[in-house]
């Protein structure tokens, strides 16, 4: 009996950079756990948000069932990818594994995740505070592309992380540089989003930048834009974003 070829194809950097869409522009996901009384998966919806380093977060109440199931088993999926009119499966989506990792008021890291959370889910600054609510970043570990009919592919955790010496400083200026760009360049926004076709929507702001991008976000839409390199720091981050708004096309 002849082997049968493998549904996969070789991972390239444009099955890659889908991928890295894919999870960084999601706003919510479903996420699967496993139930500690019965090991079953038990899978849920969640709202989504990324660290400075590309690196998914979540918000969940401490009530909730998959919470609990996290606080025992840390292993858990994500489903990323929005389909659109016709066949849903035409479309594509990531399935991340990753590992959970709570992160407490305690932690260095939280007020900068809270801002990045709330600037992508302004509603949830009615109970961001709450004491039962706590984040979780959801480290990948490997992660399945199915970019459509006939494209699958494996991707390496590695694959879906800002790997960037300069996450740190940039995470500390991110606020900052946002305001001064846009304090420079007032239709920067409204130029980035006719430049990218952005959905017709209300007022698109940026909510967030990071070395390998940045995010707009506009009511309920949420749009991702991947620099063809790392940014090294604020200035060329400034620099990227001012080159695709005002570029000749």
């Amino acid at each position: 009996m002849k082997d049968q070829p493998s549904p996969l194809r070789e991972t390239d950097d444009d099955a890659r950079k889908l991928a890295r869409v894919l999870l960084r522009s999601a706003r919510h996901a479903a996420i699967a756990v496993l139930a500690p009384e019965t090991g079953f998966p038990f899978a849920s919806r969640v709202l989504v948000a990324t660290d400075i380093d590309g690196i998914p977060v979540i918000l969940v109440s401490q009530l909730s069932a998959h919470t609990k199931a996290l606080a025992r088993d840390p292993r858990a999926s994500l489903l990323t990818g929005e389909p659109g009119k016709g066949d849903p499966l035409a479309y594509p989506r990531l399935t991340t594994q990753c590992l959970a990792e709570p992160i407490e008021h305690s932690n260095p890291f939280y007020a900068r995740i809270r801002a990045r959370f709330l600037a992508r889910h302004p509603k949830a600054k009615l109970y961001i505070d709450f004491p039962d609510f706590l984040f979780f970043r959801l480290k990948p570990e490997q992660a399945s592309l199915n970019g459509g009919f006939g494209r699958a592919y494996q991707l390496d955790g590695n694959d879906l992380v800002i790997q960037s010496a300069a996450n740190e400083e940039i995470a500390a200026r991110a606020t900052e540089t946002v305001r001064d760009l846009v304090e420079r360049h007032p239709d920067v926004e409204e130029s980035l989003a006719t430049r990218l076709r952005a959905p017709e929507s209300g007022t698109w702001r940026i909510c967030g930048v990071d070395s390998s991008g940045f995010d707009m976000i506009s009511g309920d839409f949420l749009l991702r834009y991947e620099f063809e390199t790392l940014a090294v720091d604020a200035d060329h981050i400034c620099s990227n974003i001012s080159k695709i708004a005002y570029s000749i096309p």
